[in-house]
């Protein structure tokens, strides 16, 4: 018998979209208190995925954000469809694919700002399926493209969708954003990862690595080289992340500084605060912001992600935004 065949919801679109990404959205079951996971007995699910992180920060401010996944017919797929429709994030290029599974996650709860235990369940996934045909049809429909370096990690062919995105929407007058965000388990080997991120990232207008990332992908040192890398490379702008010290930012017109770190007084989950980060610059620079002015805000909304225990729990609203100085 012939295996089912995927289902789509990609629609023409109607309005144009201020950002789009593309990802793997999954089911998290994050553990309700300390402990390995292997004695974990109650879990709460929420929705995760680096790329839906963002797309629910930028919801949340308010700007009209898509996104590119594929999702299983199962539980985690109808659950995380139900979340992004929560969020208000448009959904008009998430397939259905009935012949694959949706992926999903477990971590550790953390009470002391260590990093918890992750356990991914993500192989053979709907998402993993993701390729060219999944684009948006013609002119690119967004201001914005978000990429990270997850999506090319997944498979050959959301390698290939990456990099088509990215020239599509070049040639379509679209500025894109570029979050190294490095997954090495899910590369054949380091050489290949960071040769395809690099590659991704000159095709970027704003390159958003940290400072451990950029030290493996560059073989640079300091913050300031790391950038000095992908503005030769074609980057316009470059923020490195230097946690909490806050964040280097440089562009191709000479300017550069540093944007001092957010001082936090109990840090309860580091996961997602990159995430937070790429929210807060994204924004910002959409708003017509400064680049100092973006790196400041990502701090802020850094700064905030940490106290919550979910990867999206502390991604502000406009009304927690402006309480935060953002």
């Amino acid at each position: 018998m012939a295996a089912p065949q995927a289902t789509s919801t990609v629609q023409t679109p109607t309005l144009t979209l201020e950002v789009l990404t593309v990802g793997e959205p999954m089911a998290l079951f994050m553990a309700a208190a300390p402990g390995e996971l292997h004695a974990v007995a109650d879990f709460r699910r929420v929705a995760a995925g680096a790329e839906l992180n963002v797309a629910t920060g930028l919801a949340r401010l308010g700007l009209r954000t898509g996104y590119i996944t594929r999702l299983g017919t199962d539980s985690f797929g109808r659950f995380l469809q139900g979340e992004m429709a929560r969020e208000g994030i448009d959904t008009r290029y998430v397939a259905v694919d009935a012949a694959q599974a949706t992926g999903f996650m477990l971590k550790t709860r953390t009470d002391d700002g260590s990093d918890p235990q992750i356990e991914y369940f993500r192989k053979g996934s709907a998402a993993s399926r993701l390729s060219v045909a999944d684009a948006p049809a013609g002119t690119f429909p967004a201001r914005h493209l978000h990429l990270t370096g997850i999506t090319p990690a997944l498979s050959p062919t959301t390698l290939e969708l990456a990099f088509h995105l990215a020239r599509q929407a070049r040639a379509g007058g679209a500025s894109i954003s570029f979050d190294p965000n490095l997954r090495p388990r899910l590369w054949p080997s380091p050489q290949a990862m960071a040769e395809c991120v690099n590659a991704l990232a000159a095709l970027s207008d704003t390159v958003l690595p940290g400072l451990a990332e950029g030290r493996q992908l560059t073989g640079c040192h300091t913050a300031e080289e790391i950038a000095a890398f992908y503005l030769q490379r074609g980057a316009r702008q470059v923020v490195v992340k230097l946690g909490a010290e806050g964040a280097y930012f440089a562009d191709s017109a000479g300017a550069a500084g540093v944007a001092p770190g957010v001082p936090v007084e109990r840090i309860v989950d580091t996961v997602g605060a990159g995430d937070g980060f790429a929210v807060g610059v994204i924004s910002a620079l959409l708003e017509g912001r400064t680049l100092a002015q973006a790196a400041a805000r990502g701090n802020a909304i850094g700064a905030r992600v940490v106290q919550f225990p979910g990867d999206s729990d502390g991604l502000p609203d406009r009304q927690q935004l402006a309480r935060i100085g953002g």
